[in-house]
């Protein structure tokens, strides 16, 4: 089964997660380094957006099940095999919790449904089997389309939405600019996960968009995600789902002195004792 372009009805039928009746929301990854039981609060948090300080309406930790897209580079190029290709996606299998669920996306110059949702691994690993090498990859395409076709019908019920891209960040030909798609990734809080792969250019400085290496950090640091390399998949697997079970937080607050149809950098601070992540931007909200 293939995904072609963006699915209209999709965009049509759900409004943007950036703003909704609480305010604008930020998926907040956070936790405890201090080895203190304290619960996280409100009050340990401070938002900036363009260097003015917001204040956060709500704090409150996140128990719902999460959807997550891997997605996973299938072109010709690419530099590892197959098999390794599978074993990584398997290890996700092996640690996701009750109710939590998959969909595994394969790409090359089309993105091609391999599993759709589920948390069965015999059903996932026969799926697998149809994992290939084949033409050039178009990533952000691939990109627009776990979100447009996959993510954005599930929502604004699901909010734990995150995407891990197996592979290393290298576009050849999508129609998708780079910094649409990230905006997207940000305008609806799915975080996004690497497991990366080498540079198959050795960091070939691109005319049109960012370098392969760049395209992965960007997208992780944007969203509010991580990058760990494709020969640690079991760790990264293991710490993705717990860090999505255990440590994500909903946080609300009404933007002040700020436009919400303008880009606006965000920044957010925790007290000592308290590690956290989030996206960095907040981008314009266009109808």
């Amino acid at each position: 089964m293939l995904l072609f372009g963006v699915c209209a009805f999709a965009q049509s039928r759900h409004s943007s997660r950036t703003t909704d009746l609480e305010g604008s929301i930020l998926s907040v990854t956070a936790w405890r380094t201090d080895n203190k039981t304290e619960p996280l609060k409100i009050e340990n948090f401070y938002l900036y957006e363009n260097g003015i300080e917001q204040k956060i309406k709500g704090f409150s930790y996140d128990p719902s099940p999460s959807k997550i897209v891997l997605l996973v580079d299938n072109s010709q190029t690419l530099p590892t095999d197959i098999e390794k290709l599978k074993k990584a996606a398997m290890e996700f299998v092996y640690e996701i919790f009750d109710g939590d669920q998959l969909f595994v996306l394969a790409f090359d110059e089309k993105a091609e449904i391999v599993q759709e949702w589920t948390d069965d691994a015999k059903k996932l690993e026969v799926s697998l089997a149809t994992f290939r090498k084949k033409g050039n990859p178009f990533l952000f395409d691939a990109l627009s389309s776990t979100v447009s076709e996959i993510l954005l019908p599930l929502m604004p019920g699901t909010r734990k939405t995150a995407v891990v891209v197996i592979g290393d960040g290298l576009d050849r030909g999508s129609k998708t600019p780079f910094d649409k798609i990230l905006n997207e990734l940000q305008n609806q809080n799915i975080t996004v996960y690497s497991l990366q792969i080498p540079d198959r250019t050795g960091g070939a400085y691109r005319r049109d968009q960012p370098k392969a290496g760049t395209v992965i950090t960007q997208l992780t640091e944007g969203t509010g995600g991580k990058i760990f390399q494709l020969d640690e998949a079991q760790t990264a697997a293991k710490f993705i789902c717990d860090e999505l079970r255990r440590n994500r937080y909903l946080l609300s607050y009404l933007p002040i002195n700020m436009s919400t149809y303008d880009a606006r950098r965000v920044f957010l601070v925790a007290d000592e004792g308290i590690g956290i992540r989030t996206k960095n931007a907040q981008p314009p909200n266009v109808k």
